[in-house]
């Protein structure tokens, strides 16, 4: 693996949703793995060590925003870039996912090229 090549988790209790989207982050040169709820997610990131989470919201069990607040509480994972990708599109719900220290915020239905675009700049710049 080069330098340049970032890791991404995928996060969704949909498993069609992570088949689409891990093909177009390896596509787009990403090393993907994939969690289907918020305690695989965790499990996960400890091992894979990802730079970027494209995290679901509504999961069963530990919804998203609980994931990504413990992250953010975890030395080994508080800097990791964390995109909601959700259909909780409401302002309440924008605001909660950044207080929980989301760095993006996406609603689905999502556009593909948006998508590419967000993880490629998160990757590059941080």
């Amino acid at each position: 693996m080069s330098e340049e090549t970032k890791k991404v988790l995928l996060v969704d209790d949909e498993p069609n949703i992570l088949v689409a989207i891990e093909f177009l982050m390896e596509q787009n040169g990403f090393v993907v793995e994939k969690a289907y709820n918020g305690e695989e997610a965790l499990a996960k990131a400890k091992v894979f060590q990802p730079e970027i989470i494209v995290l679901d919201v509504m999961m069963p069990g530990m919804d998203g925003f609980e994931v990504a607040r413990i992250l953010r509480n975890t030395p080994s994972s508080s800097e990791v870039k964390i995109i909601f990708l959700t259909a909780k599109g409401t302002e309440a719900d924008k605001i909660n996912g950044y207080s929980k220290g989301g760095d993006i915020y996406l609603t689905k239905p999502f556009n593909n090229d948006e998508l590419v675009m967000v993880v490629s700049e998160l990757a590059e710049y941080g």
